[in-house]
């Protein structure tokens, strides 16, 4: 049976200062770091908190980069944050890690952003030579346009 709701719970939080970006794992969580110092890139998942409102999660369309100049697109082909459910997924480089924080490159996100989930980048499983997808479109950066 297919449930209609699921509870999600971080593990941890984004922080954000300058121009430094970290992750902290919560205290609960810090035993599942075990390991990870043998990796030099990570996946992880957060929740876009910002973007958590009932009428972004019903937008299904948007111009992508937030420019009303690209083509209308639907939501699952954009990495806009307005989507049913504002999960994030970045791809990120380790630059160090000391207790339970992951100093990282490579993740736009809100301090404070929820960290829902990490897991290893795996060369062998992620990466996908032969993916292919549109040009890059041009970004706007005011915002984001939904239909």
């Amino acid at each position: 049976m297919i449930e209609n709701s699921f509870q999600i719970f971080p593990v941890g939080v984004i922080r954000k200062k300058d121009q430094s970006v970290s992750i902290e794992i919560y205290e609960k969580y810090g035993d599942a770091l075990l390991g990870l110092d043998e990796y030099t890139h990570i996946l992880v998942l957060i929740w876009f908190h910002e973007s958590d409102r009932k009428m972004l999660r019903e937008t299904l369309q948007v111009y992508p980069m937030g420019n009303a100049e690209n083509p209308l697109t639907g939501v699952f082909a954009t990495r806009s944050p307005v989507r049913p459910n504002p999960i994030a997924l970045f791809s990120c480089k380790i630059t160090a890690l000391e207790d339970r924080i992951i100093h990282v490159e490579g993740i736009d996100a809100f301090d404070g952003s929820p960290v829902i989930d990490i897991k290893p980048y795996i060369k062998r499983i992620d990466s996908i030579p032969q993916a292919r997808g549109p040009k890059l479109m041009k970004p706007s950066w005011k915002g984001v346009e939904a239909k």
